[in-house]
């Protein structure tokens, strides 16, 4: 990494999904944000901004006027520090009003070290919380 490079602000500055309802979208993004250490950052009449210093995600009404829709191969990932921490993000997003959309557990699939728990928000946007577990040393 070069020194220039080092000063970039990061490639995407936020995200946003539509939803339907902010207050019922608040209390789910409440739920699940909090476990991964983001907490709401601003908030508006039309939506509200997560982040751990500024606002990442946003889960807001569309600006067009028109009624939300989740897109078709469309989902947020969020980065977890551990598998415990993935299992609690999927704990909190069911109990949230979410529905499950994939247990936590390892996506070999996906690629080595791959853990993940995937989640529909109550306007099923589709989110997921993933980390990478370490893999043993080799003897």
């Amino acid at each position: 990494m070069t020194a220039a490079s080092e000063t970039r602000p990061p490639l995407v500055s936020h995200v946003s999904v539509g939803v339907t309802d902010v207050s019922r979208a608040g209390a789910f993004y409440d739920a699940v944000l909090s476990v991964l250490g983001a907490r709401r950052i601003m908030e508006h009449a039309v939506g509200i901004g997560y982040g751990r210093t500024f606002p990442e995600f946003w889960a807001t009404l569309p600006h067009d006027g028109q009624t939300a829709a989740p897109g078709n191969g469309t989902h947020i990932c969020f980065n977890a520090p551990d598998a415990a921490t993935v299992e609690a993000f999927h704990a909190a997003g069911l109990a949230a009003g979410g529905a499950d959309d994939g247990a936590p557990g390892p996506r070999p699939e996906y690629a080595p070290g791959y853990f993940a728990a995937f989640l529909l928000d109550p306007d099923g946007n589709k989110v997921e919380a993933m980390c990478w577990i370490p893999r043993p040393a080799a003897p």
